[in-house]
């Protein structure tokens, strides 16, 4: 019988950045990342991060390639790769999704106080922001293949990777073949990361306190 079904494809990474190697000091899950794909392929994703290697604080929207995780000395990276069934409506309404966020992507930001108060607060919206857990809760939420039990954006990557178990397909290094993101390497400044930080600080402390994120919720185009 001819398989007439869609596929989305969700990766998990096991991270070389300084933030990655930190958590799995603490914790013993090796997965610090999480991104989307609507291809098999397994070079191009997109996510919520760092757009730059060196600019951990220039975060948000992300266009992804293989070698933004394989990077420098490290020609490979471990990958977790589920392939998620999805009805051609239902992957319509993520790429609406997608696109609605990628179309307003310079005033989005990376919520890096749901990410890093996960462990105590288990996440929380701020208007137009995401990070890595909540961009891909969401679009599994649309998948309509989850009994989700709390908000999307209340999932921990560990507790995506469980909800999405049936879905693992291939689990291993992947090696560096090309380079598609030629200046994801590219060297900042202290200051621009300073700059970028406190940018980020103001922006999300404001919005926290006084923009309601239902203002900008996503909306299926009729």
């Amino acid at each position: 019988m001819e398989d007439n079904k869609d596929y989305i494809f969700v990766a998990l990474e096991k991270s070389h950045t300084g933030f990655g190697k930190l958590a799995r000091l603490t914790d013993p899950y090796e997965y610090t990342h999480i991104t989307y794909s609507g291809e098999p392929d397994m070079k191009h994703f997109i996510s919520f991060s760092r757009v730059k290697h060196y600019a951990p604080f220039s975060s948000g929207f992300s266009e992804e390639t293989l070698d933004c995780f394989a990077y420098g000395k490290n020609e490979t990276v471990k990958l977790k790769i589920f392939k998620i069934p999805v009805s051609a409506e239902n992957k319509e309404h993520i790429n609406q999704f997608i696109e609605y966020v990628r179309a307003d992507r310079k005033n989005y930001y990376f919520n890096l106080f749901s990410a890093v108060s996960m462990p105590i607060f288990h996440g929380f919206r701020i208007y137009k922001t995401y990070n890595c857990m909540s961009f891909v809760g969401r679009i599994l939420e649309m998948t309509g293949n989850f009994t989700m039990e709390k908000a999307y954006y209340k999932y921990s990557i560990e507790e995506l990777d469980k909800m999405m178990s049936d879905f693992c397909i291939e689990e291993r290094e992947f090696r560096r073949e090309e380079i598609l993101t030629p200046d994801y390497m590219d060297s900042v400044n202290i200051f621009y990361n300073i700059g970028t930080l406190i940018r980020m600080l103001t922006i999300l402390t404001w919005r926290l306190i006084f923009r309601n994120p239902d203002k900008d919720d996503f909306k299926l185009k009729k």
